[in-house]
C-alpha cells in the first residue's frame, strides 16, 4: 500500500521571498530550554521557534518568523491528492482482501488459536520493530520511492506465495514468512507515507484531506470482507494473492505520477554527512526534547490501548448479552463502521476545530462517556447507537492526533515521529487484546467497558494536569483566539 510523499518545489518548509516566514505552521517553545519548553500552535506572530544550539534536533524557525498558509506553493495539490489518494485506496483495498483471506483460510484449514496466534505475531511485530527504522529512512531517503520500493516488496512476496501454493508447496511457514515480509514493508512504507502528506497539501487542508483519507479506509472495512468472502468462496485464496498484486502495480504506477523529491534537510549543514545511527539518534533527542510531541504520542499511544476493549470485545458482548444471531454481530460492525466513515467525512467537509487540542482531549472524554454507556446498556439497539457515536468520535480523535504531528513536526523529522506512531498503531492492539482478553474470559465484557472508559477519564485528568498539558492547552487558546 502506498502513501504521499515530499515535493520541494512546494516544500512546506520553503520560506517565502520577500518575508522568509516558515510557511508551515507548528508548535512553537517559548523556551530555549528544551527539558521545560512550552508548546503551542505557533500561528501567533510572538511565538517563534528558538534552536538549542547543543541540541541538533531542536527546531529550526528563525526567530520573528511569522506562519503563512503554504496553499499558493502548491498550486497542483488537488491533483497530486486525488492521485495519491486514488492509488491508496486501490492498494488499500488489496491489502486488505488478503488480509481477511489469510486469517479465514488459516482458520478453515488448521482450526487452531495457536495458529491464529502466530499469524497475527507475524503481522503485528515486525512493522513494530521496522517503523523505527522505516522513519529514519523517510527523512533520508527520497519518500516516494520508499513507498514504491515497499509495495513493489509486498507484492512481489504475495506472488511468490500464490505461484508456490499453484505448485502444490501451502506449509505455514511460508505464510508466515510472507506475513512478516508484508508487516516489515507496512513498517516502512506508514512512516514514509504519513510525512509525504504534508509535502503534497497544503496545511490548512490536512485536516479535511485526512478526514477523506479516513473515510475511505473506513469504507473499505465494509466492502473488503464482503469481496474477499466472494472471491474466496467462488475461487481460492490464490485468486486474491493475484488481484492484491494488481492493485499494488495500480497503487505504484499511480504514485509514480507525482512529482517529488528528496526532503530538504534543515538539521545538516551543506556538506556534512550524518551516519543512519545518528539520525536514529537524532529522532530519540528530538522525541524528548519537544514536550509537546511526546504529550501527544503518549495520549496517542494510552488512548489506542484503552480503546481496545470497546472496538474488539464489543462482539463478545453481543453473543453473550443479545444473543449470537449472526445479523446481530454485522449490525454491530456495521454502526461502528459507518460512524467512522459519517465521522470521516464530517471532519473532511467541516475541518475540525481550529483548537486541535481541545479537540483530542474532548474525543478522549467522549471514548469515556461511550464507553461507559456500552457497558450499562441492558437495550441492544441503545447499545449500537453508542457503539455508532463511538465510530463517529474515533476520527476525532485518531485524524486529529496525526494532523497535529503534520502540522507541528519539521518535514525533515516526521519520518522518525511517524516512525513511533507506527510502533504504536502495530503494538495497541496486540497488547491490548492480550491485556483485555483474559479478563474477558473471567469478568463480565460490560465491567471491562466501564472500567476502560473510567481509565479514559483519568488519562484526561493526567493529560491535562501535567505541565506540558497545561501549556499545550494554553498556548491552543492563544492560537484560537488570535486565528479565530
Amino acid at each position: 500500500m502506498s502513501h504521499p510523499e515530499p515535493n520541494i518545489v512546494s516544500d512546506p518548509t520553503a520560506e517565502d521571498a520577500s518575508t522568509g516566514a516558515d510557511a508551515r505552521p507548528s508548535y512553537a517553545p517559548e523556551s530555549t530550554d528544551p527539558a521545560a519548553v512550552s508548546y503551542g500552535p505557533a500561528s501567533l506572530p510572538e511565538a517563534a521557534d528558538q534552536a538549542d544550539p547543543a541540541d541538533p534536533s531542536g527546531p529550526s524557525r528563525p526567530s520573528g518568523a511569522t506562519p503563512t498558509d503554504d496553499e499558493a506553493d502548491k498550486p497542483r495539490w488537488r491533483r497530486d491528492a486525488t492521485i495519491f489518494l486514488g492509488g491508496q485506496t486501490v492498494s488499500l483495498f488489496g491489502s486488505m482482501l488478503v488480509q481477511y483471506a489469510i486469517m479465514w483460510h488459516l482458520t478453515l484449514e488448521t482450526k487452531s488459536g495457536g495458529v491464529l496466534a502466530l499469524a497475527a505475531v507475524f503481522g503485528f511485530l515486525p512493522q513494530a520493530v521496522v517503523s523505527i527504522f522505516g522513519g529514519v529512512w523517510a527523512d533520508r531517503l527520497n519518500r516516494k520511492f520508499l513507498i514504491i520500493a515497499a509495495d513493489a516488496s509486498i507484492a512481489v512476496t504475495t506472488l511468490a506465495l500464490a505461484l508456490l501454493m499453484l505448485a502444490g508447496s501451502d506449509d505455514l511457514w511460508l505464510v508466515y514468512a510472507a506475513l512478516a515480509i508484508r508487516s516489515v514493508g507496512a513498517g516502512i512504507q506508514m512512516p514514509a507515507v504519513a510525512s509525504l502528506l504534508p509535502q503534497l497539501v497544503p496545511v490548512s487542508k490536512l485536516m479535511r484531506v485526512n478526514g477523506i483519507n479516513g473515510s475511505i479506509q473506513s469504507a473499505m472495512t465494509l466492502l473488503a470482507p464482503a469481496v474477499a468472502a466472494a472471491i474466496y468462496a467462488s475461487a481460492s485464496i490464490v485468486a486474491i494473492f493475484f488481484v492484491d498484486v494488481v492493485t499494488a502495480a495500480i497503487g505504484i504506477g499511480l504514485l509514480a505520477l507525482i512529482p517529488v523529491t528528496k526532503v530538504l534537510r534543515t538539521d545538516v549543514g551543506a556538506g556534512e554527512k550524518v551516519g543512519y545511527f545518528d539520525d536514529l539518534v537524532g529522532g530519540l533527542r528530538y522525541l524528548r526534547g519537544h514536550a509537546f510531541v511526546r504529550w501527544v504520542l503518549g495520549l496517542y499511544a494510552v488512548v489506542f490501548l484503552l480503546i481496545v476493549a470497546p472496538s474488539y470485545l464489543t462482539p463478545l458482548m453481543v453473543v453473550r448479552t443479545f444473543g449470537d444471531e449472526v445479523w446481530k454481530l454485522t449490525a454491530n460492525e456495521l454502526a461502528f463502521s459507518i460512524g467512522m466513515i459519517l465521522g470521516g467525512v464530517l471532519l473532511a467537509t467541516w475541518g475540525g476545530l481550529k483548537n486541535r487540542v481541545a479537540m483530542i482531549v474532548g474525543a478522549t472524554f467522549v471514548f469515556g462517556v461511550l464507553s461507559v454507556g456500552m457497558g450499562l446498556s441492558t437495550n441492544m439497539w441503545v447499545f449500537f447507537g453508542f457503539m455508532f457515536l463511538l465510530g463517529l468520535a474515533v476520527p476525532a480523535f485518531s485524524t486529529t492526533s496525526m494532523t497535529v504531528l503534520q502540522e507541528t513536526v519539521e518535514p525533515d523529522r516526521q519520518g522518525r515521529v511517524f516512525g513511533f506512531v507506527g510502533i504504536v498503531m502495530a503494538l495497541a492492539m496486540p497488547i491490548g487484546m492480550v491485556v483485555f482478553g483474559p479478563l474477558a474470559d473471567r469478568y463480565s465484557v460490560e465491567s471491562l467497558l466501564i472500567v476502560s472508559g473510567a481509565l479514559m477519564f483519568l488519562v484526561i485528568a493526567v493529560a491535562v494536569l501535567v505541565p506540558s498539558g497545561r501549556r499545550a492547552m494554553r498556548a491552543a487558546d492563544e492560537h484560537t483566539s488570535v486565528t479565530v
